[in-house]
């Protein structure tokens, strides 16, 4: 199919030189005129998108979860509209060795703010746990992101891209722990639990490190994109995957049930 013009979702380069670059190329790639649309632009600006779609092909590139309100309104309009797969983190984390139907709901781990610091995704975590299931956790991205204070003034003045570590995401995660236990609640994982970060997944220098939780919070895993997977139940074959990607001492805290499961 030949497009008009394509629509691209958050490219999560910060420079824009880079950014350009990157559109450049793949302007050549596609042969057509190649837009960048900000979360504002698709979340408010949708008509925009679909302006012209009625007498030519436009697409529009998803590199994250976003909204599917553009699917709703192009029907209402009378544009029909076409999915085209690709890729997904959804499924490229198997590269880690963890089976893909051993995972429960996937959560996302935000930055805390001063007066803001949320723990919902850790009772996700939970119930993914109580059910011997992993969890993939997607980890906050900042872009193109506006402080309080310009905000509530209306300028149009962004803060610095930021792009959260699996060390940040393992840390928030130990002072809910602890939290918790100060709480007197019964714990759904510990410092302990084996887990699994993942950066650049798909590209020449991906790297995957395996270990407990605690370890994990003092891991440096390089440049973003970051993710990390608390683990379930383990079976012997994933064990043996991970421990390709664990340290000199491997996966000590893990406890055989059977002999078809492990433990953390």
């Amino acid at each position: 199919m030949k497009f008009k013009y394509m629509f691209i979702r958050n490219t999560n380069i910060s420079h824009s030189d880079l950014r350009r670059r990157c559109v450049l190329s793949q302007e050549e790639y596609y042969g057509c005129e190649l837009l960048l649309a900000d979360r504002d632009m698709v979340e408010q600006q949708a008509d925009e998108i679909l302006k012209g779609c009625g007498v030519s092909s436009a697409a529009f590139l998803l590199f994250r979860a976003t909204t599917h309100t553009l699917v709703l309104r192009a029907l209402n309009a009378g544009i029909q509209y076409r999915v085209i797969h690709n890729a997904s983190i959804m499924n490229a984390v198997g590269c880690c060795g963890l089976q893909l139907y051993n995972f429960g709901e996937t959560v996302f781990i935000v930055f805390w703010m001063d007066t803001w610091r949320p723990e919902s995704f850790y009772d996700k975590i939970k119930k993914n746990r109580d059910m011997g299931l992993h969890t993939l956790c997607l980890l906050d991205i900042k872009v193109k992101e506006q402080s309080m204070e310009n905000l509530m003034r209306g300028r149009k003045i962004y803060e610095p891209p930021r792009y959260m570590t699996v060390t940040q995401a393992a840390e928030q995660l130990l002072e809910i722990l602890q939290n918790r236990r100060d709480r007197g609640e019964e714990l759904a994982m510990t410092e302990d639990t084996v887990c699994v970060g993942l950066a650049r997944v798909g590209a020449e220098d991906q790297t995957i490190r395996s270990g407990t939780l605690q370890e994990l919070a003092s891991s440096d895993l390089g440049g973003p994109l970051h993710l990390m997977i608390i683990s379930g139940h383990l079976h012997p074959l994933e064990v043996d995957m991970l421990k390709l990607f664990s340290g000199s001492e491997g996966l000590k805290t893990l406890k055989m049930t059977d002999s078809s499961t492990y433990v953390s």
